[in-house]
């Protein structure tokens, strides 16, 4: 008997032939959250299996084993809890703390009341799902869950209740095992970061753009924050706050470069040869163009960044399209169709908000005129642009850039 982590997924099932190279990275990727070496974890018929210690025999004190360990593993990591490590692996739609036998019966039933039944707190009711991936066992999964429910019904006094079990035993017989477990544990989902090229987001301080990266994560892209700020101009928070959200979204293993970009010289010469309406549209057709030059230093094909439609003056249709067309790589905007509660709900779900809300001077509020443009024309903002020289712009900003390793 063993004691290990069971991983589920979902959408890397419908893949076809290239299903492999998925399973192979979020190998990979589990094994980078949890520290564990690729020889213990198993892709196994449908599932992934992580091997985490051996259970004690029948001579020891089982019980107690049970009820510390298939809850909270002794397994050595940096962040010391694994399921915290695994809940944050894009790929995983869910897991669990299982124990792996061999299918039979009897090494089932084993389980349950040597393993299961003592790590838990009391219940009265239960129920049983199994499920038979390898049609040479004997029993079907109906007559497994029959068997093992009566089993549990006479031995320890239980009732069987198929609609709202206070505790659900789940039972897997596949091509070289049985897992047997009690909790299935929600994963983040998506797809495993790195089945996708890379793209660098625009990762402002505030609430919106953090949840555009993981979501850009998410959806299996590994991803290279680049943060504008205005210092000295104003403070360093942005920075500090940017430096935080970055290890955050490094936990969930997408992110490990950010590069800090002084924009506050080129925002002086856009203030002093543009007409006010168009400066933070003037200034966002920049940023993408300086983003573009490092997602081409680091082999990135796309952009991302987190404005949605109508949100900010800035974000109407007609401004987007205009500073789009600064942009030779696509741009990705993941949130274009959240409303504010939208973003915010997930930014605490992905443990973003606090940090993203405490106080800080955003580079496009710095000398924000009093009435923005909302619906610019391009060749009215080309027209403005000509003022500047742009190239020359972008040299001296990126001659100033810091970068930045990430380390959780």
């Amino acid at each position: 008997m063993e004691h290990v982590y069971v991983i589920h997924y979902h959408e890397i099932a419908l893949k076809g032939r290239n299903r492999a190279l998925f399973l192979r990275q979020l190998q990979k990727n589990i094994c980078r959250a949890t520290k564990v070496s690729i020889g213990q974890v198993k892709i196994a018929s449908g599932r992934l299996i992580v091997e985490i210690a051996a259970l004690p025999t029948k001579n020891r004190d089982v019980s107690n084993f049970a009820a510390q360990n298939l809850e909270t593993s002794n397994f050595s990591s940096p962040r010391n809890d694994i399921k915290l490590a695994l809940r944050r692996v894009f790929g995983i739609s869910s897991f669990a703390s299982a124990v792996l036998v061999k299918a039979d019966y009897d090494e089932i039933q084993n389980a349950i009341k040597t393993f299961i039944l003592p790590s838990l707190e009391v219940f009265s009711t239960f129920a049983i799902a199994a499920s038979r991936g390898d049609k040479q066992f004997a029993m079907t999964s109906h007559d497994l869950e029959v068997k093992l429910g009566d089993f549990i019904r006479t031995e320890f006094g239980k009732k069987v209740d198929l609609t709202h079990p206070e505790v659900t035993f789940y039972v897997e017989i596949f091509q070289g095992g049985a897992l047997v477990y009690i909790d299935k544990i929600p994963g983040a989902g998506g797809l495993p970061v790195g089945t996708q090229p890379k793209v660098a987001v625009l990762l402002s301080g505030g609430i919106d753009s953090p949840v555009a990266a993981y979501r850009v994560m998410k959806r299996g892209a590994p991803v290279l924050g680049v943060h504008f700020h205005s210092h000295p101009f104003t403070s360093r928070a942005s920075i500090d706050k940017v430096k935080e959200l970055a290890r955050i979204l490094a936990s969930y293993g997408g992110l490990n470069k950010l590069y800090l970009i002084p924009f506050a010289d080129a925002q002086k010469i856009i203030v002093q040869k543009t007409a006010p309406k168009y400066r933070v549209l003037l200034y966002r057709r920049l940023m993408l163009r300086i983003a573009e030059q490092i997602a081409a230093r680091e082999n990135a094909l796309g952009l991302a960044t987190g404005e949605s439609i109508g949100q900010v003056a800035s974000q109407t249709i007609e401004n987007l399209r205009v500073i789009n067309a600064a942009a030779q790589l696509p741009v990705f905007r993941p949130l274009i169709g959240y409303d504010k509660e939208e973003i915010i709900a997930e930014a605490k779900k992905i443990g973003t908000f606090e940090i993203s809300i405490l106080p800080h001077d955003d580079c496009c509020t710095v000398f924000m005129p009093k009435n923005p443009a909302t619906r610019a024309r391009l060749i009215d903002v080309e027209g403005e642009e000509a003022n500047i020289d742009i190239a020359a712009l972008m040299r001296s900003t990126l001659a100033q850039c810091e970068e930045m390793i990430i380390k959780i």
